[in-house]
């Protein structure tokens, strides 16, 4: 067997363990969602506990929760013994990840978090194992195989315990109704952040810098216009100020072959009319899906009154981090 070959069969075991794991999913889930609302409800918390690679899982597990909103830590299960017991509080739901549910460092933990008034949620493979017998809920995460060629190495099952993780969060996000500014709140320094809660007033090109002419000037004032903002394009208002049209170098070049006279036309017979514009207010991610749908070098910028007021030149997005 080839290594492109190892790869699709182990893609094909985890795929199959995966829709072996959706349809053991049951009204427990619905119970371990509602306990964790509740338990963040009354300011609680998630604490993540898992052994060696659910260890690893439930690391992951927990970030994506805490960046969504739902609060969670991680507690080594061997340290809990030794004073990290101190993170877990009356009120916290505990999420346990151990697929055979049997794991020794998990069964010596077990008496001691029972002595909180938790919920605890398992997440194993083993329905009846003695971690099950002891929780409040019970996700079953039982895989038929690992992709492991000996069946030893957690592979399918630690994909099962992942997703089921996954599944869990955005359920919680959903049911807590989550929004997307909340989303951004949690990621203010990243690209999502920055995506998120940039308005396009703040990456736009004005004043100066933000060419606007009158229909009735000519191509050749208008391309004067265009050199003093060092801008590609010039936004057309009409007598009222509001826009009607817009022209580009493009637009000139494409003219000026067709017709010699053009520098002399006024801009309302050469003129691109209703163009494609975003108001001041949108989110610069709004922005950004007009560049990538219509496949354009600039985006005028309006007010409510529909007025030019700006210019978001494609140039200027990789600054600002939104490509």
């Amino acid at each position: 067997m080839s290594h492109l070959d190892r790869a699709r069969e182990v893609f094909d075991i985890e795929l199959a363990a995966l829709e072996c794991v959706r349809g053991q999913l049951d009204a427990s889930f619905d119970r371990a969602v509602a306990a964790v609302v509740e338990s963040l409800r009354q300011r609680g918390k998630i604490v993540v506990v898992g052994v060696g690679k659910s260890g690893h899982v439930g690391q992951k597990i927990a970030a994506t929760l805490t960046s969504t909103g739902s609060t969670s830590v991680v507690l080594d299960s061997v340290d809990a013994l030794h004073g990290d017991l101190g993170i877990v509080n009356d009120g916290d739901v505990v999420l346990a990840l151990s697929y055979s549910g049997e794991t020794e460092e998990m069964l010596n933990l077990l008496p001691a978090l029972k002595r909180f008034s938790v919920r605890l949620i398992a997440v194993t493979g083993g329905p009846r194992s003695t971690l099950a017998r002891h929780s409040d809920v019970v996700l079953n995460v039982r895989v038929p195989k690992e992709a492991c060629p000996f069946n030893l190495a957690p592979t399918a099952s630690t994909t099962a315990m992942l997703v089921t993780g996954d599944a869990l969060a955005m359920a919680v996000l959903h049911a807590r109704g989550f929004k997307r500014a909340d989303f951004a709140r949690y990621h203010p320094g990243g690209t999502i952040g920055r995506a998120l809660l940039l308005r396009v007033r703040e990456v736009m090109r004005a004043g100066d810098r933000n060419a606007v002419a009158p229909q009735t000037l000519t191509v050749k004032e208008a391309l004067l216009v265009m050199t003093r903002a060092r801008s590609g394009s010039v936004s057309v208002v009409d007598r009222h100020g509001k826009l009607a049209g817009v022209f580009t170098d493009g637009d000139f070049r494409r003219q000026v072959a067709a017709d010699d006279q053009v520098l002399g036309q006024p801009l309302a017979r050469v003129m691109t009319r209703r163009p494609v514009a975003v108001r001041e207010d949108a989110l610069a991610v709004e922005a950004l899906k007009i560049f990538n749908e219509r496949n354009i070098d600039d985006l005028i910028v309006v007010n409510a009154r529909h007025e030019p007021v700006g210019l978001v030149d494609s140039q200027d997005l990789p600054k600002w981090k939104l490509m």
